[in-house]
């Protein structure tokens, strides 16, 4: 985050720069509130992410309006075309953190060395098998059988497979059902866990992740099915990662595995095999969020245009979403001495609200004054989106 000194002589610069006609100026600001002690700051906003590309609620609205998955895209991604991808991806399952990598027994269960020889281990009278980091850059395998028993020890990394049956990872908050390889590996000094699978058996973990495929509309779940893929794509192609291509949560994209896979996701993957979105012959980077609150955020291409959005509604899941932050939790995360007043400086002008917030002021008691971003406001305090507005700054109660 920028200091708010700095930002404070930025913000001098740039109103040198308006007023010799250099750039445009931004949308006008909120009115302040005056902070008292121990104050609780109300804030309202619409939409959930960071609102680029395509709206997953907007994928629910236009898909009941009777458009269809290319439809959808189009109006999300528009100039990009359709292509092919297949392939593996690798995916870091970020839940299983701690020292191992334990599965249960399963049929056909096959250890083996990350690009070395293989071993079916059905003739171990075993109920789990362990993959633990060993010195010198080995990995020990282990069978349980009430306690704990070396099977072999190997140089490099391992992993655990079925084919394209699923594994039960046993992770720390409960066993999940994986299909592909298990491979326990070293990444920035630590052991992770990772799931290496082709792409459509991945999608099948993602799609129903990220929407709710028990009740959505196909063409919405045909729409994000192609989105994923395509994120998925692009990710693999631009990472400078070694020992994986994707997380498996919203900071990428959400998967939940074998575990959460859905007949309903299940048929939109397929109907949409391999099928990505390009630009000018490249994978595009298709961005999606829940809800962009009735316009989109331009990205970084052009394909990511800020747009008004027609098949966003409302909902009181992602529109007047309400949230409460006290002045003790704002002036703790921007290190504030006693806040005294706080507003919307700045906005985009585009959507509801007066548009997205660009830049939240605060006051000292001090005298000290300065800006931070919306989106650091937005993620330091919890809120859904950067639109949003103060609604009321009043004391906390006794």
């Amino acid at each position: 985050m920028t200091s708010p000194i700095l930002r404070r002589l930025v913000g001098a610069t740039t109103l040198a720069l308006l007023a010799a006609g250099l750039v445009a100026a931004p949308a006008s600001a909120d009115d302040p509130y005056d902070v008292p002690d121990d104050a609780v700051i109300h804030l309202e906003g619409d939409g959930a992410g960071h609102g680029i590309g395509m709206s997953q609620y907007g994928a629910y609205g236009a898909a009941n309006a009777g458009k269809t998955w290319r439809q959808i895209l189009d109006f999300y991604y528009p100039g990009t075309h359709t292509g092919l991808r297949g392939g593996q991806v690798s995916v870091w399952i970020s839940g299983d953190d701690d020292r191992d990598l334990v599965v249960d027994r399963a049929p056909g269960l096959t250890v083996r060395k990350v690009d070395g020889r293989s071993w079916r281990v059905a003739g171990v009278k075993a109920s789990r098998w362990r993959l633990t980091p060993a010195p010198e850059g080995r990995t020990e395998i282990s069978y349980r059988t009430g306690s704990w028993h070396r099977w072999k020890l190997v140089r490099g990394d391992a992993e655990l497979t079925r084919g394209g049956a699923p594994v039960t990872l046993r992770t720390p908050d409960g066993p999940v059902d994986y299909r592909g390889a298990l491979r326990s590996t070293r990444h920035d000094g630590t052991r992770v866990s990772v799931n290496v699978l082709p792409m459509e058996q991945y999608l099948r973990g993602v799609v129903p992740s990220e929407m709710a495929a028990s009740s959505w509309p196909q063409q919405a779940l045909r729409a994000q099915a192609v989105a994923a893929r395509t994120y998925a794509a692009y990710e693999r192609e631009h990472t400078a990662n070694p020992d994986y291509d994707l997380c498996d949560t919203a900071a990428c994209q959400a998967y939940g595995g074998a575990s959460a896979e859905y007949s309903t996701s299940d048929r939109a993957v397929l109907k949409t095999a391999r099928i990505v979105l390009t630009y000018e012959g490249q994978t595009a980077f298709a961005q999606y969020s829940a809800s962009n609150g009735g316009y989109t955020v331009a990205g970084q291409f052009d394909y990511l245009p800020a747009q008004a959005d027609p098949f966003e509604g409302t909902s009181s899941d992602y529109y007047g979403w309400t949230r409460t932050v006290t002045s003790a939790q704002v002036e703790a995360v921007y290190d504030v001495e006693n806040l005294s007043a706080i507003g919307i400086e700045t906005r985009n002008g585009q959507g509801p609200r007066g548009g997205r917030v660009g830049d939240v002021r605060l006051w000292s008691s001090t005298g000290w004054t300065g800006t931070v971003t919306g989106e650091s406001f937005r993620r330091n305090l919890g809120l859904p989106s950067t639109l949003y507005e103060i609604t009321a700054v009043e004391p906390a109660a006794p």
